[in-house]
């Protein structure tokens, strides 16, 4: 570990784009001004504020932990890290040391730090890893069991950073998880809905039913306070004996056998397998948008090159007049999502198996180019992916993702500031456990078909090939140099969506990051526009059907986490639709 105690220092600074003026929406209904809430939303809880540290995740359990390291001296890393561990225990649907993640990390340098521990398929994996007979399985059948388990991650990416990052000693980071696995927590109203609607996978092992079912194959009620003594005792090994020690030994062959012997789909993974993990330092992919500089996560997420798209394409549009209330914005915010999807289902893999354009996708020239496409009067007859610079032939491929997942941010009182997204993919995962954690389905990221046409997919199968991810960990840096706002989000590819729509909210709309997450949330994947329902974003359906958009209503499936620098302090923010919350040093 090493010491530093140098301040945020100044990011690269640009002038503003001229935006040209936009011509009045075509003819429809007068709309009232969109909520800044979901549809069980509210804005109304108290704000956490603090001139030291402070920690925002997905549940207050986790966020109390990491913010218990701020308090022992731990940096934002050490933070990030006991958060990770924590939610292992009270949010075992989303994420965990069983699955993997990605940190974007400001240490005060010129660039911010990014670290990759995305899962990786076995050595036996294949481009027909998902076929039986010569067919690709249903994506639903291949979710649960052994074939859709990746490596872990989470442990090596956690090692990494805690060696560049870390102020605090490892074993100190476990001490919250500890406790939580071993005295208990309480089963909360999400986590007895998700119990609920996950059977299959909750519930796969004796090991899942014992811990959150009753007799009768019901989920314990909530309130019951579950104790997780055999993920305890392994957490305790785990901080005395180091991040070896998950990669090696008894869990390494844990992992192995509960893949290979799995009664649904079971599937070739050795311990070497396990053994030969590595985690990842990548660069960030970094631009600017309206003299502020967006940071986020490289391939093999698409998460920081498609946000980046969607934004940089919107920059000549007048967003901040246009505002909230109008369907303009909105229009013009789901034609740039389609493009900018468009691009990631073709190109978007792991760079060490295909050669990803990520500096054409970032390019201002060609993102320029395809904002040229957009029109503030009609929506695009159909979006089709460009041909960024340095662009190979690939085919698209799409894979159904799943809402899941979990985003934690934490800062520390030398203004250092990490965002981490963390997921077992599918909630519970695989539904198998190993020493009392899920491991990941992770696989289930890949294409499950390898060509079309006789075209390679980018993010087919490949052996020791980390899947697409949509996590989107970003750091926004404000005209100043310094971090204006750290944010992410959970809900699969929605995450780019809630993602790019809290920085349009903060930057654009003047919202605090509060309000940017409680806004309603729009995402057009492809042709079809969703709106969240419940929300004035229902109400302005058929403005946007007059622009030309396909509209379909869905239910608020989004959980985002977030902290923001306001007057020298931080504002913690946490999406009201979950159970999250900030809490300070």
């Amino acid at each position: 570990m090493r010491a530093r105690f140098l301040p945020l220092t100044a990011a690269l600074l640009l002038s503003a784009c001229v935006t040209p003026a936009v011509p009045p929406p075509p003819a429809g209904p007068s709309e009232a001004p969109p909520t800044e809430t979901g549809s069980a939303a509210t804005t109304s809880r108290p704000a956490a504020i603090s001139d030291k540290g402070m920690v925002s995740a997905a549940d207050p359990r986790a966020a109390d932990a990491g913010a218990q390291i701020l308090r022992q001296g731990g940096s934002a890393a050490d933070a990030a890290l006991a958060t990770l561990l924590a939610l292992t225990v009270v949010e075992p649907q989303s994420s965990g040391i069983g699955g993997g993640g990605f940190l974007v990390y400001d240490d005060g340098k010129a660039e911010p730090a990014t670290y990759d521990g995305r899962e990786t398929a076995p050595a036996a994996a294949n481009e027909t890893w998902f076929f039986v007979n010569g067919k690709p399985l249903d994506f639903p059948e291949v979710i649960p069991g052994g074939r859709s388990v990746g490596v872990p991650g989470n442990v090596r990416m956690m090692a990494l950073a805690h060696r560049d990052q870390g102020r605090l000693a490892w074993a100190r980071l476990f001490e919250p998880a500890i406790r939580l696995a071993r005295d208990g927590f309480e089963i909360t109203p999400r986590l007895h809905s998700m119990l609920k609607e996950n059977t299959e996978t909750a519930g796969y092992t004796e090991q899942g039913r014992a811990l959150f079912y009753q007799a009768d194959g019901t989920p314990k009620p909530v309130g019951t306070r579950v104790r997780n003594p055999e993920l305890a005792v392994f957490l305790e090994q785990l901080a005395r004996l180091g991040p070896d020690h998950f990669y090696s030994g008894q869990n390494a062959a844990a992992i192995a056998s509960a893949v290979r012997s799995a009664r649904t789909n079971p599937a070739p993974m050795t311990v070497a397998d396990v053994e030969g993990y590595q985690a990842k330092s990548r660069p960030p992919v970094c631009g600017t948008y309206r003299q502020h500089r967006i940071c986020g996560m490289g391939p093999p997420s698409s998460g920081g090159t498609t946000v980046f798209a969607i934004l940089k394409q919107l920059e000549r549009f007048p967003l901040g007049q246009l505002g909230p209330a109008n369907p303009q914005s909105w229009h013009l915010i789901a034609d740039s999502m389609r493009l900018a999807f468009a691009d990631r289902n073709r190109y978007l893999a792991d760079p060490g198996f295909i050669p990803v354009p990520t500096a054409g996708l970032m390019d201002p020239g060609y993102l320029a180019q395809r904002s040229s496409l957009l029109s503030p009067t009609r929506a695009l007859d159909k979006a089709e992916a460009g041909t960024p610079p340095g662009a190979p032939k690939l085919a698209e491929g799409i894979t159904p993702e799943v809402i899941s997942t979990s985003h934690f941010v934490a800062v520390d009182k030398w203004g250092e500031v990490a965002s981490l997204t963390s997921t077992i993919e599918s909630a519970f995962g695989s539904g198998l456990m190993v020493n009392g954690y899920y491991l990941n389905n992770e696989l289930t990221d890949f294409s499950l078909v390898p060509n079309v046409d006789n075209v390679w997919v980018a993010n087919r199968v490949q052996a020791g090939k980390r899947p697409r991810s949509s996590m989107a960990p970003t750091i926004v840096y404000g005209p100043d140099g310094r971090v204006r706002l750290a944010v992410g989000a959970a809900g699969g590819p929605t995450i780019i969506a809630q993602v790019a729509k809290a920085i349009i909210g903060v930057v654009d709309w003047g919202m605090s990051a509060q309000q940017a997450l409680a806004a309603p949330t729009i995402y057009a994947p492809g042709d079809t526009v969703f709106l969240e329902r419940g929300t004035a974003l229902e109400a302005m359906a058929p403005a946007l059907q007059a622009y030309g958009h396909k509209v379909q209503l869905r239910g608020p499936s989004f959980k985002a986490n977030a902290i923001e620098r306001v007057g020298g302090r931080w504002v913690g923010a946490a999406d009201p639709r979950s159970e999250g919350a900030a809490i300070s040093e």
